[in-house]
């Protein structure tokens, strides 16, 4: 594991220190049609103008998500619902920021839920319920220094990661609790870094759950720009590790340290063009993908590569359709759907001896006055699986085997989401301003 992660850091090392020699000013390009982006990426710099003012903001998505899945894989399940965190703002110098808020998820139909966090830790589920929703306090403190962002509590995640979509399902803005912990991002001249840490499961001396937390690191590194007639053509190198480990020295479960990791390398290709064109933007991204099992039993496998391939086209801006190819042997997305991995969900301790997934989709999206933003979006897998293999039970004393099929599963959703900020009272200059 060691080795991997060096030559990760020197490699990023190297490419920073050829890109930074030519001295371009390069920022991410943003203004593209990206639903999953514009439904949950959360901005993280410090406005400077609104030092010395108290405000309110505002973040709802309303959301319905179905999933029309069959096959070996994974079940169908749908997400009808809406997310609410309110938060008081307050900006007492230009480089410090404060929140404090609620956060609150609603299932339609639903009238309690679990305390316990919204993603699979171990095998601890909790027997604590609350009723009406699921709510949970919101803290964050943000500090600006130039080209770094550091962030403490409540963290900037989802979206505003930046993960491939085998990496991370856009679908956890719907279902996973706010990210906490620690976060440290960097903006410079051709290089963005996010490194965070995010810790999903504290436990007492006496608790019968494991310790868990998850450790991140998305980088893209601009290797050429080029910008001419309000075109824009880019060129990078995205590189991505996310890391989970349960366990710790209280641990009173039978299940040991585990560890264990995603990472992904790459190449990608954007290009933006004025909104007045009918082709306004194209994406294109390769990206082999590897993970790694450190220690621990949860996968039937220790370490096993992927293979990634996406283009996106932007129609007016609004309008996106997309495709994308996927394969892999002996792989596991920490975050991402199923059909990005060659375990299955229907059937525990199921393992596919290989999977090979086409998807191909269209969304819309548009965004009214930069707060109000509606979109819809229609998505296909073209799933071929290899050899399901399946341990003895119940109905089949030897383990057994179940033979590799074709299933075209296919989501859908519509979804609102709206993030107004309002001025609450504005205060005089700070007698401590730096």
């Amino acid at each position: 594991m060691k080795r991997y992660f060096l030559f990760v850091v020197v490699f990023v090392i190297a490419v920073i220190t050829v890109a930074q020699v030519k001295g371009d000013v390069w920022a991410p390009l943003q203004d593209n049609a990206d639903m999953a982006r514009r439904m949950g990426y959360q901005p993280y710099r410090v406005d400077s103008a609104n030092t010395n003012t108290l405000g309110l903001e505002l973040e709802a998505l309303a959301f319905f998500k179905d999933n029309e899945f069959d096959g070996s894989v994974q079940c169908g399940y749908s997400l009808p619902g809406v997310r609410l965190q309110p938060r008081l703002t307050y900006t007492p110098i230009d480089e410090i920021k404060l929140e404090l808020g609620l956060h609150a998820t609603i299932y339609s139909g639903a009238n309690k839920y679990p305390c316990y966090v919204f993603h699979d830790i171990a095998t601890w589920k909790g027997d604590q319920y609350q009723s009406g929703a699921h709510l949970l306090p919101f803290f964050r403190a943000t500090a600006r220094f130039r080209h770094i962002t550091l962030a403490v509590g409540n963290i900037y995640g989802g979206a505003t990661h930046g993960f491939i979509e085998p990496m991370y399902n856009p679908e956890l803005v719907l279902t996973d609790d706010p990210e906490m912990g620690f976060q440290m991002i960097v903006d410079t001249k051709r290089w963005h870094s996010d490194l965070w840490l995010n810790w999903q499961s504290y436990i007492f001396k006496e608790s019968t759950h494991q310790e868990a937390f998850s450790v991140g690191w998305t980088q893209t590194v601009n290797v050429w720009r080029h910008a001419r007639q309000n075109t824009v053509h880019s060129l990078s190198i995205p590189i991505q590790l996310v890391l989970q480990h349960r366990g710790g020295e209280q641990d009173n479960t039978h299940l040991g340290v585990q560890t264990v990791a995603n990472g992904a390398l790459g190449v990608s290709y954007e290009y933006m063009a004025p909104g007045n064109r009918v082709v306004t933007g194209i994406q294109a991204e390769a990206m082999g993908l590897y993970c790694i099992q450190q220690s621990g039993n949860l996968w039937p496998f220790k370490n096993g590569p992927a293979l990634w391939l996406k283009t996106s086209v932007d129609f007016i801006r609004d309008l996106r359709v997309t495709a994308g190819f996927f394969a892999a042997k002996d792989f596991c997305s920490l975050y991402g759907t199923q059909y990005f991995g060659t375990l299955s969900t229907k059937f525990p301790q199921g393992r596919f001896s290989s999977m090979t997934t086409g998807m191909i989709g269209v969304e819309y999206s548009r965004t009214f006055a930069s707060a109000y933003t509606v979109g819809a979006h229609l998505k296909a897998y073209l799933c071929n699986t290899g050899t399901l293999s399946l341990p003895a039970d119940e109905s089949h004393p030897e383990p057994y085997t179940i033979p590799g099929e074709f299933r075209t599963p296919f989501s859908f959703g519509v979804y609102f989401r709206c993030s107004p900020s309002f001025v609450l009272k504005r205060f005089g200059k700070s007698a401590d301003k730096r």
